[in-house]
């Protein structure tokens, strides 16, 4: 090589170099200042229900924080996966956000094979936001007061006994067929359009028995509608301390909870991440914000991006495998 060519050379290597460090450096820049305008955050799900609630809250809260409005915006159906898909596509950039939930993240995937994303793959996990955990009641004209007693009942029912759900593959339908796998029995799904629906036919003993979320059915079981058998989480429910888990009441490691995360497009820059969880962790910590989501019967999470992570791997699994083997379908 000529010494001509050599210098040449250098000299294409030094630009080089210079422009990738200056794109670096710009890049960088950019994401540190973020945000610089609105962002918009999608939900799957109806205005006015308990996904739409959770996600103003964490709008306002990151408005708060960062200094510029975090613009909820409705895109029901298909479970949610209509909102997950426009995210997921979205320009990884911070400014399209989507509020998901276990039934949209990790059972979903499971109901819908042909989903054009992957809930894995696809996201950068923010934060896990809050947990609600269900509640297994029955009919209080039932003699059945025990987990035990309901394995037992749907054993001499023999595959008959019938459980009410707000629709296919909702946290409560899913709770049932975690409850009669672990459990070893059969129950037949009875799906309903909405948890109103379900619950109002358990009340009435159209349906023996259902699992629901906590802060709707507390008031039936206070007034003695209902009859609480045990709850899903791991740990009582502080709201209703009393009633025991399902695990401690038989079904070792018994989990199943509604949940709701913040999530970003994959490739979203670690900074707007870490702004993000940053801003997550501030709402949740406001006395008035974390009344509020006290009142529903929700439990702050507020986790950091990487513990997030490493919890919808674990429920991705859990869920999917749950989904497979039970053959949960779409309506």
């Amino acid at each position: 090589m000529t010494q001509a060519h050599a210098a040449s050379r250098r000299r294409f290597v030094s630009t080089s170099l210079y422009a990738a460090m200056a794109l670096a450096m710009g890049g960088a820049h950019a994401a540190t200042d973020y945000p610089t305008k609105p962002a918009t955050l999608l939900v799957g799900f109806s205005a006015g229900g308990a996904v739409d609630q959770v996600a103003r809250l964490v709008g306002q809260g990151l408005a708060k924080d960062l200094g510029q409005s975090f613009v909820v915006e409705n895109r029901a159906g298909a479970t949610g996966t209509i909102a997950a898909d426009l995210v997921a596509r979205a320009k990884p950039d911070g400014y399209t956000l989507l509020l998901g939930t276990q039934s949209t993240m990790v059972v979903a995937p499971g109901m819908y094979p042909k989903l054009r994303f992957d809930p894995v793959k696809d996201f950068a996990p923010v934060s896990l936001i809050a947990s609600v955990p269900l509640v297994l009641v029955v009919h209080p004209s039932l003699p059945l007061h025990t987990v035990q007693d309901v394995i037992k009942y749907a054993r001499e029912k023999n595959g008959t006994l019938n459980y009410a759900s707000s629709g296919p593959g909702g946290p409560q339908h899913v709770a049932a067929e975690l409850f009669a796998t672990m459990a070893g029995v059969q129950m037949v799904h009875v799906p309903y359009k909405g948890e109103a629906n379900a619950i109002a036919d358990v009340l009435g003993n159209q349906v023996p028995l259902m699992f629901s979320n906590l802060p709707t059915l507390l008031p039936h079981i206070r007034s003695g509608k209902l009859r609480a058998i045990a709850v899903s989480s791991l740990e009582r429910a502080p709201s209703a301390p009393s009633i025991p888990t399902v695990s401690e009441a038989g079904l070792k490691g018994f989990e199943a909870l509604t949940w709701f995360g913040l999530y970003a497009p994959a490739g979203t820059p670690t900074d707007v991440v870490q702004k993000l969880e940053h801003g997550v962790k501030l709402a949740m910590a406001n006395p008035d914000t974390r009344a509020r989501m006290a009142a529903q019967g929700m439990k702050v999470e507020a986790s950091d991006s990487a513990t997030f992570r490493q919890y919808m791997a674990s429920e991705s699994v859990k869920w999917g495998d749950l989904v497979r083997k039970s053959g949960i379908k779409p309506e």
